[in-house]
């Protein structure tokens, strides 16, 4: 099978890979790092000026009415230059948990702020003890993306799914210490807070899911190709025994071994946005393979980045590390990718035939 961008996904493509490489640099991101870890003038240009944060949401509820393909091309993007921005929690989380299991008047309400950046919201997986009683949520969340800065909060519980405003009385939000510090977390503990219900939890579960882990794939399709394309750049620039060192045959192969894997990322990455888009029965199936895939590739070349800058990409002020960290919570964030492998194992029949 062939696949290839139209007109106008090249275009967004075109003008995504502009946008970030102009105002996504490495001086704003370490200054968002040692804020609230959201470069808030890159949202606000990639919310009020691109008005991509929208990019799934149907035109009639204010966003810009395109797919997964889409989506996927921001997050590749975004990830190539390891943006402090929250698009995995409200874009890749948030929005898709909203549009699959909401009301008609709670997408009417929040969808069209969402679109314009008005609003951050982020998504919350409950602890199991964590419940909700006539509308009032008990318990705890760990781990939940930009969740110090979200105005919003999408929380599944074992017993629903519930959309709860930041500034609701009870709860209480602590930012926690992040290995990567563009996508940084924060627990959530709700004594008693008022929990408003989605209509369609299971759906909205299922979404967030699909399209989150779609999302964090292709953000590790970007930055292994980061990490590639700045490791070749490095190979041709640095200089030892006479030559530059990106003609020694053992650095070539493993140069050549980091296009392989991450041209193979992209293939897994493509074909899940297409299967979702699609509505594939393969969708699943697709979507497990491109996570585990694309986060193994991220984590085999943000390694050899290192490696081969050698002496200065051991230092903590490379961005080799931006990577090496952004790869790393990648892998852990909704599945490891051995995880997603099991999952694949069980929808091909491989656990019935062992």
């Amino acid at each position: 099978m062939h696949f290839a961008f139209t007109d106008e996904q090249a275009m967004i493509a075109e003008t995504a890979k502009a946008f970030f490489a102009e105002q996504a640099t490495t001086e704003r991101t370490r200054a968002a790092m040692a804020a609230s870890g959201i470069d808030e003038a890159l949202w606000q240009a990639f919310t009020a000026e691109l008005g991509l944060a929208g990019v799934a949401i149907p035109e009639d509820q204010g966003g810009v009415g395109l797919g997964m393909i889409e989506l996927a091309i921001l997050a590749e993007e975004a990830g190539r230059h390891v943006a402090a921005l929250p698009l995995l929690a409200s874009v890749g989380l948030a929005i898709p948990a909203i549009l699959a299991g909401g009301s008609a008047e709670q997408k009417a309400r929040l969808l069209p702020r969402l679109a314009a950046g008005e609003l951050v919201a982020s998504f919350a997986e409950a602890t199991p003890d964590a419940a909700a009683s006539d509308g009032a949520l008990m318990g705890a969340a760990l781990y939940v993306p930009h969740g110090a800065r979200a105005d919003l909060f999408v929380v599944a519980v074992s017993d629903g799914m519930f959309l709860v405003e930041r500034d609701a009385p009870g709860i209480s939000i602590a930012a926690l210490t992040s290995m990567d510090q563009t996508r940084p977390y924060a627990r959530l503990d709700f004594d008693a807070v008022a929990a408003e219900g989605l209509t369609d939890p299971a759906a909205a579960l299922a979404a967030a899911h699909a399209t989150g882990a779609l999302a964090i794939a292709a953000d590790a399709l970007g930055g292994a190709q980061a990490c590639l394309d700045r490791t070749v750049d490095y190979a041709q620039e640095r200089i030892q025994f006479g030559r530059a060192i990106g003609s020694f045959q053992a650095v070539k192969h493993r140069l050549a071994d980091m296009m392989v894997v991450v041209e193979q990322a992209r293939s897994a990455v493509y074909w899940a946005a297409c299967a979702i888009d699609e509505g594939s029965d393969e969708a699943a199936f697709a979507v497990h393979a491109a996570k585990a895939f694309a986060c193994d590739t991220y984590m085999h070349c943000a390694g050899e980045m290192i490696q081969l800058h050698g002496g200065i990409g051991f230092t903590w002020e490379h961005d080799a590390h931006l990577y090496f960290k952004r790869a790393r919570s990648n892998a852990n964030l909704l599945g490891t990718p051995d995880w997603h492998r099991e999952r694949i194992a069980t929808l091909t029949g491989l656990d019935d035939a062992a």
